[in-house]
């Protein structure tokens, strides 16, 4: 039975090892809004685990977006500051489970996905 699964794990592998560095960003935008929709879950659950561990994964993309920011553009300093109080009010969250703080970082999140949706298309015109 765990063929079906194989195939998807290699399939999911494939998808992230042909991706554009533009397509990378945009899957990392998703797996951060996927991460704080499944520690809301967590918290609603009262699985304080659940949260911690999905609050991290979304800081870690947060941590990976701030590595491979270029500061010879201005932008970039931009981003990192806004990456800085995604981190910060990430860190609340963890600290008090609050669900409104997760609402508001996947609402930045989903905003700043849309945003690279959106340039992305505009690039390949």
């Amino acid at each position: 039975m765990a063929m079906p699964n194989n195939a998807y794990a290699q399939y999911n592998k494939n998808k992230i090892m042909t991706a554009s560095p533009q397509e990378l960003t945009l899957m990392l935008y998703d797996g951060a809004i996927k991460f704080c929709n499944i520690a809301t879950n967590g918290i609603e659950e009262n699985d304080i685990q659940k949260a911690h561990d999905n609050i991290m994964k979304v800081e870690r993309i947060i941590e990976e977006f701030q590595m491979t920011l270029d500061f010879k553009y201005e932008v970039a300093n931009d981003f990192n500051n806004v990456y800085n109080y995604i981190m910060q009010r990430l860190r609340e969250a963890n600290m008090t489970k609050d669900i409104e703080i997760l609402k508001e970082v996947s609402g930045h999140l989903h905003t700043m996905r849309d945003t690279w949706k959106e340039a992305m298309k505009l690039a390949n015109k």
